[in-house]
């Protein structure tokens, strides 16, 4: 058989792009995923399905575990959790559906991608979502596959009320919906988690459509190129049990993520020629950007022993957190920082703690920061991780805005109302905050990721060398072939990278039954 569109990876992008091509009943879908497909709510293991545990999903079975390094000054790798089950990294991520600040979209255009500006995206991330706090008003659909809702102040844990309180306390002014246009301050953090269950894509968009004739869902197939006649994408080489099978189709969409689209696109022979001669691959076509501008959200975690009785291992490990920029740096929401529990994702997997004791930290993360790393093929085998480095914090200004928001979170810690919670400091050290030098080298040295890796096959005009992809989606230099996830933005949005993914796949396929 023959499929209209063949889809690649069923993540954020995936299984959106699945439901949302197959409303067309004449259209014929197949959805490949390597991770495992476990087709109903009553099917999913613990690590999927409760979502309050974030570090049991994001270190656990359903995850790839890639290892990268972050900076030079790192002696261990650090581990990128990406998600390996339907659904993707929705299905083991931290739950918070967080949009991007508008001018995040507007330098998009700005950047020769005119279809991107905020006016234009807007409704489809209101088409996305069902805001059971700010339902359908100007900036919110009530309609969508994803339910969106803020933990209420009689729910939050005393940790989160007092860190809330604390920068009130500070001047930071009231935020009570991170998701509107205008978005600062403190605020409860939008969570497309519902009862403590998680709501994947693959529980939402892929769930009402795996009904339909028209798509064929596959788990446990791995990828391992495109197959080309000439320049033109016809099919999919694929491996699963065992078996190498090739299937067919007139529309080759690679939705794998930041990590896994620039690899197969390598495998595949397109991407830097140099490079792909290097690795023993025939070049199909040369672009160089493939694998360039490897994004993502620098963080560090500062540790503390608190005092009293640790919650329970499900409970929310997020429920607040303060959006802003530090004094000086010219743009707004350049800084997440949040208090966590040690069942968190943002709990660096290198922490680890032996003693039964309240233990927690607060996550200070570089929205907006100015460099990229770039990744690699480390072997010909599409089972090999490729090679990743981020060049975390080896700008200055990037470096000088963290230790802004470290100190920051320190100061919180000190307020009266949190500091009743805090028995002791662990880290970083009075040594390691004696000068900003000091600083520098324990935040290169701890530096991690907030789980928003993209970029890869950047967004951007033909005149731009380093743009893999058109406006469209559409990868340059080749026919029938389209990269849509998180490795198209050409910059990281400033804010977690959830909702901006399905975004783009629902304005993709829009973009695709326009024939555009």
């Amino acid at each position: 058989m023959k499929y209209d569109y063949i889809i690649v990876g069923g993540g954020s992008a995936g299984c959106t792009l699945a439901s949302r091509l197959t409303e067309d009943a004449n259209t014929s879908v197949l959805l490949l995923e390597a991770g495992p497909d476990y087709p109903g709510f009553e099917h999913l293991p613990i690590d999927l399905k409760n979502g309050n545990n974030m570090w049991r999903s994001a270190y656990g079975p359903h995850s790839w575990g890639f290892t990268a390094r972050g900076t030079p000054q790192q002696e261990e790798a650090i581990i990128i959790p990406r998600g390996k089950a339907m659904g993707g990294s929705s299905s083991i991520n931290g739950q918070v559906l967080f949009r991007g600040v508008p001018e995040d979209y507007d330098n998009w255009a700005v950047w020769g991608n005119d279809e991107w500006s905020f006016t234009k995206v807007l409704p489809y991330f209101r088409r996305l979502e069902n805001d059971l706090d700010f339902g359908g008003d100007d900036f919110h659909g009530n309609s969508g596959p994803i339910p969106v809702r803020r933990y209420q102040r009689e729910e939050w844990l005393p940790v989160a009320a007092a860190f809330y309180d604390s920068c009130r306390a500070l001047g930071f002014p009231e935020d009570p919906d991170q998701n509107h246009p205008d978005s600062n301050g403190i605020a409860a953090r939008p969570l497309n988690n519902i009862d403590g269950v998680r709501m994947s894509t693959s529980l939402t968009y892929l769930a009402m459509s795996r009904h339909r004739l028209n798509l064929t869902v596959r788990g446990n197939v791995v990828a391992r190129r495109v197959l080309f006649e000439d320049k033109t994408a016809i099919g999919v080489a694929a491996e699963s049990g065992g078996d190498v099978f090739e299937v067919f189709g007139d529309q080759i969409i690679l939705s794998g993520g930041a990590i896994a689209s620039p690899q197969i696109l390598m495998l595949s022979g397109v991407g830097p020629a140099s490079h792909l001669r290097e690795m023993g691959i025939p070049v199909v076509h040369d672009l160089s950007g493939v694998g360039e501008n490897l994004r993502d959200h620098p963080a560090v975690f500062s540790l503390f022993r608190g005092i009293g009785d640790p919650p329970e291992l499900d409970a929310p490990s997020i429920q607040v957190g303060l959006r802003y920029s530090p004094e000086g740096t010219g743009t707004r929401g350049d800084i997440q920082l949040s208090p966590i529990l040690m069942t968190s994702e943002h709990r660096p997997a290198s922490v680890n703690i032996e003693s039964d004791d309240f233990h927690f930290g607060f996550s200070a993360a570089l929205q907006n920061a100015a460099t990229a790393g770039r990744l690699r093929l480390a072997s010909t085998d599409p089972h090999a991780q490729p090679d990743l480095f981020y060049d975390y914090l080896s700008d200055p200004v990037d470096r000088q805005k963290m230790r802004a928001a470290v100190r920051l979170g320190l100061q919180i810690a000190e307020q009266p109302t949190f500091r009743q919670f805090v028995a002791e400091r662990l880290s970083p050290t009075d040594e390691d905050l004696a000068s900003d030098a000091a600083l520098d080298q324990w935040m290169l040295r701890n530096a991690y990721t907030q789980h928003h890796s993209s970029g890869t096959c950047k967004m951007g005009p033909g005149s731009d060398l380093d743009s893999v992809v058109d406006q469209y989606c559409r990868v340059y230099g080749m026919r029938n072939l389209r990269v849509v996830d998180a490795s198209v933005m050409p910059d990281v949005i400033r804010a977690n990278t959830n909702a901006t993914t399905i975004m783009i796949a629902e304005r993709v396929a829009e973009f695709i039954k326009e024939g555009k």
